[in-house]
């Protein structure tokens, strides 16, 4: 065969691929985005009240809210799995029971994890957190309660539309909220001077007012198929979905709770308010740069799944191909922003000049971990499209904490005794032996095998197998 024609054949093979993804990813990502930025923005009207605020805020969001954040993320995220190889087999009539069963599990770990709330104050205290900081921290948990019931609500809902490829919608109501929240903290944070108080109602009232938007989408006719009301079926099996649903939030947990670990370790150094705003800044910005990492991670889980599901073993890797070298380009054009802008970012979050100085000198490090953490989460949303979540579960647990974290400790504390700098690091080095370990996994990955895998999958969880709906 000619070279030209192969060579034709092959970058429309990409046009196509990276359409797909970038419709996936590019909703995803601004989701992600606009969902995020609904903390960074509280955090942005709170840091000016004053160091003390930002850094109990940013433990309390850190800390507690991340916990919770990471369980419910990692609860609902056992529907990637699931919905989207259900869908590429063309068995949409599942979709809806299996987010009802989702719904049922959250809510129950939402109501287990209510304590955490509660207590949060001696809680932290335990966690060797300062006094005033955790007494601040545990006030502003027990105010965002409400918020861990919508989260549970949340993701099984955002899970179930990504499968299915409808996602803009999702987008255009995070964005209208987002500007509501923005509004919100305006009136009753600076002008009605509310303080923390305030903030903390106005995060209530903007995630539920995502979750009520998104269901009235849900029960409005969009999908006939995929949602034909609530059912009795939502409650079989639920002893096998739990197990999926475990797996796939110690997974998720295990990544998103490394951040919580770093600034409780940060937590423990000498003048704890500076080196935790310090670090909570940049953690906001390489969070707000790992949206981007995380839509892809949506996006190649769905094309990943959804392949898989049709028996398309070869277009599955091959969008994993596309996604993983997308994502990591644009990490690399972040990167370089990040290093330009490293002493003008921090002012965006306070007016302290000791924070400002000291985020300064983390900008470094800071642009190391965009660097990376553009391929680390789309390759565990290969994983997940795949259904490896048991598996990654344990490579999380072993790069990150038995390896990362005490080499961050020693580091931060005894060796060098380079505190926040020191801890970052080690960080660094679990995250970047955890993306060795993917990359070898998926690189040596059967897809054929992974294809017929998940037309058993599908089989066992119900629904008969039959062509793809046209």
């Amino acid at each position: 065969m000619n070279w030209r024609i192969m060579v034709g054949r092959l970058l429309s093979k990409i046009c196509e691929e990276s359409k797909q993804t970038w419709r996936l990813a590019g909703a995803a990502i601004l989701t992600g985005l606009f969902q995020f930025s609904i903390a960074m923005v509280t955090a942005a009207f709170v840091g000016h009240l004053g160091a003390l605020q930002l850094s109990a805020i940013s433990v309390a969001q850190g800390v507690i809210a991340g916990f919770a954040y990471g369980a419910m993320l990692g609860m609902g995220s056992a529907l990637e799995t699931l919905c989207g190889q259900a869908a590429g087999a063309g068995q949409l009539q599942m979709l809806g029971i299996y987010m009802q069963r989702s719904w049922v599990i959250s809510l129950t770990t939402a109501t287990l994890l209510t304590p955490l709330y509660l207590f949060s104050a001696p809680i932290l205290r335990l966690l060797r957190q300062s006094q005033s900081v955790s007494h601040v921290a545990g006030k502003y948990c027990r105010w965002i309660l409400p918020q861990l019931f919508a989260f549970a609500i949340n993701f099984p809902l955002q899970k179930f539309f990504q499968s299915q490829g409808k996602v803009w919608v999702i987008t255009a109501i995070s964005g209208a909220v987002l500007g509501i929240h923005a509004l919100l903290n305006w009136v009753f944070v600076v002008k009605l001077d509310y303080g923390l108080l305030g903030a903390a109602m106005v995060e209530n009232v903007s995630w539920w007012l995502i979750d009520l938007a998104q269901i009235v989408y849900l029960v409005s006719g969009f999908f006939p198929e995929a949602w034909r009301g609530f059912s009795t079926l939502a409650f079989r099996n639920l002893g096998a979905f739990v197990r999926l649903s475990l797996a796939s939030a110690i997974m998720l947990c295990m990544e998103l709770w490394y951040y919580t670990a770093i600034i409780i370790l940060v937590g423990c150094l000498k003048n704890p308010e500076i080196a935790i705003a310090a670090i909570s800044i940049c953690i906001n910005y390489a969070s707000w740069a790992l949206m981007i990492a995380l839509g892809f991670n949506a996006a190649v889980s769905v094309r990943v799944s959804n392949e898989l599901g049709a028996n398309r073993p070869k277009a599955a890797k091959f969008s994993v191909i596309i996604a993983v070298s997308t994502s990591a380009l644009l990490g690399l054009l972040f990167t370089a922003t990040t290093l330009i802008f490293r002493k003008q970012l921090p002012k965006l979050f306070t007016d302290d000049p000791e924070v400002i100085r000291k985020t300064s000198k983390l900008g470094y490090l800071l642009s190391a971990t965009i660097a990376l953490n553009s391929m680390q989460p789309v390759l565990s949303g290969v994983a997940i499209g795949a259904g490896w979540q048991s598996l990654v579960a344990f490579i999380n647990t072993a790069c990150y904490y038995l390896f990362g974290l005490p080499i961050g400790a020693v580091l931060g504390f005894k060796l060098f005794k380079l505190n926040e700098i020191g801890i970052w690091t080690g960080m660094l080095i679990g995250t970047l032996a955890q993306t060795v370990v993917l990359v070898v996994i998926i690189w040596r990955t059967k897809w054929q095998k992974e294809a017929l895998q998940a037309e058993e999958r599908v089989r066992t969880w119900g629904g008969r197998i039959g062509p793809p709906s046209p």
